[in-house]
């Protein structure tokens, strides 16, 4: 009896991280999707003229402002405006 009530309650947290999985999945692609990269562009420029064109500087900044990005997305950007 007790092996059948572990594999339900098993089964159970199995489907509820598989949904909360989807959920943040779901969550980030709307983020992505409200985000303008042109504005973006267009901040990174600001700081890389603030900081007299230093990159680690300029994305530390960037990634700051847009907390979502992450650094591979930064330094793709910074090499785009290079």
């Amino acid at each position: 009896m007790s092996t059948i009530i572990i594999w339900v309650i098993g089964a159970g947290l199995l489907l509820m991280n598989i949904a909360l999985r989807t959920e943040v999945l779901q969550l980030k692609a709307h983020l992505k999707a409200l985000r303008n990269p042109k504005e973006q562009m267009d901040y990174l420029r600001q700081q890389a003229k603030l900081s007299q064109n230093n990159k680690m500087a300029s994305i530390k900044a960037l990634r700051k402002q847009y907390p979502e990005m992450s650094l591979i997305e930064a330094n793709n950007l910074w090499q785009q405006i290079q």
